[in-house]
C-alpha cells in the first residue's frame, strides 16, 4: 500500500527508500545476491532546524539540495537508480481500519472517500487517499485507509524531484515501520504495539498480524530526554548523550542520577502507552490484548528503557529488528545495531514487494 504508486514496466527494478523527518534524511538500497540481502548504499545526513516543521517543508530548495548531497554520498556502493520510495510523516497522516459492505472495487473507492470525509478534519478534495481491503468480518469488508494531506504530498514529490529523483511511491511511516519491525510470518490475531521514539515526537503504531490498524503521537521524545538531562544535571549536551547511551537508567534505577532526572519523562510516556493500549482495546473488544511493545528510534538508544518499561507495564518489551524480514547469510549488516534503530522506516520502504526483491 502507498501513495502515488507507479504501475512499472521495466527490466529494471531498484529503488531506494529515502525516509525525510524534520532533522534528517536517510537513504537506503537493498539489493539481492542469489537469496541473501544485503545492503548496496545507505546514508545520511542533517536537515538544520527550521528548515522543515511538523513535515511541511518550509526550505524546499535547501532541502533538495540536503537530499542531492546525501543520495551522492551514500557508500559502500554508489546509488544504483533515481527512482525512490518516500517516507510520509506519520503527524500528517490519517490511519484508520473502516468498514464498509462487500462491495468491488470500483465502487470500495466511493465508499471509502465518503467514511473518510466523515472520520477526518478534511475534505476530500484537500487529501490524496489509499486503501486496501483486508478480511471480510461478520458480512461487512475490512478496508484499511490511509488520508494525507495534498500539500504535504505535493511538497515531498516536488523537492524530490529538484534533487533529481524520479518519485514512485509515498507511504506513510506507520506502515514502512511495520513492515520492516513485524515478522512477515506472524499471525493476524497477534497484536503488537511500535514505540517509535524519535528526536522531536513518539509514535505509537499498534499493529495487528503486520497490518497497522491505530496510530497516535505524542511530544515525548530523544530530544526531550537530552535537553533535560543537560539543564538538570549543568553538563554539555555531548556529555548528556554520552550519559544517555552509556550509563542510562541501568545502573540501580532508584539510586542513578540520570533516571531521576528522567524519570517523569519516562512516566508521561508510560502513561501515554497505557492510554493508547486501554483505548484500542475499547475501540476493539473482540480482539486480544497487545503481546508485545516494540521499541524503535534514536530514544531506544536509551541505555535501561527496557528493563524499566518492561517493569512498569508488565508486558513483553523489546528492541526492535530492522533486519528481522532480511537474510544476510553469514554477513553482519553494515549499519551497526545502535544506528539501525534509526533506519527501521528506510527498511520498510525498501521492503516493498514492487521496489525490491519481486
Amino acid at each position: 500500500m502507498g501513495f502515488l504508486n507507479k504501475k512499472i514496466i521495466s527490466f529494471e527494478n531498484k529503488f531506494i527508500a529515502v525516509d525525510i523527518s524534520d532533522i534528517r534524511v536517510r537513504i537506503l538500497e537493498l539489493e539481492k545476491n542469489g537469496s541473501t540481502d544485503r545492503i548496496r548504499s545507505f546514508s545520511m545526513d542533517n536537515i538544520p532546524a527550521g528548515m522543515i516543521d511538523d513535515g511541511r517543508i518550509l526550505e524546499k530548495e535547501k532541502v533538495a539540495e540536503i537530499i542531492k548531497k546525501a543520495v551522492k554520498n551514500a557508500d559502500p556502493k554508489k546509488i544504483s537508480t533515481k527512482k525512490v520510495i518516500c517516507s510520509l510523516p506519520e503527524s500528517k497522516a490519517f490511519l484508520r481500519i473502516i468498514n464498509i459492505p462487500k462491495v468491488s472495487e470500483e465502487e470500495a473507492h466511493e465508499a471509502v472517500k465518503w467514511e473518510l470525509e466523515a472520520n477526518i478534519p478534511l475534505t476530500s478534495d484537500q487529501v490524496y487517499f489509499d486503501w486496501q481491503f483486508l478480511k471480510e468480518k461478520e458480512g461487512k469488508q475490512e478496508v484499511l485507509t490511509v488520508a494525507v494531506s495534498k500539500e504535504i504530498v505535493d511538497d515531498t514529490v516536488s523537492v524530490l524531484s529538484a534533487a533529481g529523483l524520479e518519485v514512485y511511491g509515498l507511504e506513510v511511516e506507520s506502515i514502512a515501520c511495520a513492515r520492516s519491525l513485524i515478522a512477515k510470518e506472524i499471525k493476524d490475531e497477534d497484536i503488537s504495539m511500535i514505540v517509535d521514539m524519535g528526536t522531536k515526537k513518539t509514535s505509537l503504531i499498534i499493529v495487528e498480524g503486520t497490518t497497522p490498524c491505530f496510530t497516535s503521537s505524542i511530544p515525548f521524545s530523544s530530544e526531550a530526554i537530552l535537553e533535560i538531562i543537560v539543564g538538570k544535571m549543568n553538563i554539555s549536551r555531548e556529555e548528556a548523550e554520552k550519559l544517555k547511551s552509556g550509563q542510562g537508567i541501568e545502573f540501580s534505577l532508584e539510586d542513578s542520577s540520570v533516571f531521576s532526572v528522567v524519570k517523569p519523562l519516562l512516566e508521561s510516556l508510560a502513561m501515554e502507552i497505557e492510554k493508547t493500549t486501554d483505548f484500542y482495546k475499547s475501540m476493539s473488544k473482540e480482539s486480544g490484548d497487545i503481546r508485545r511493545i516494540i521499541l524503535c528510534g534514536s530514544g531506544a538508544n536509551l541505555r535501561g528503557i527496557v528493563p524499566y518499561l518492561a517493569s512498569r507495564l508488565t508486558r513483553d518489551i523489546i528492541i526492535g529488528d530492522p533486519w528481522i524480514n532480511l537474510n544476510f547469510g553469514d554477513n553482519l549488516p553494515t549499519i551497526d545495531r545502535n544506528n539501525s534503530l534509526g533506519y527501521s522506516t528506510a527498511v520498510g520502504l525498501a521492503l516493498k514487494k514492487i521496489d525490491y526483491g519481486n
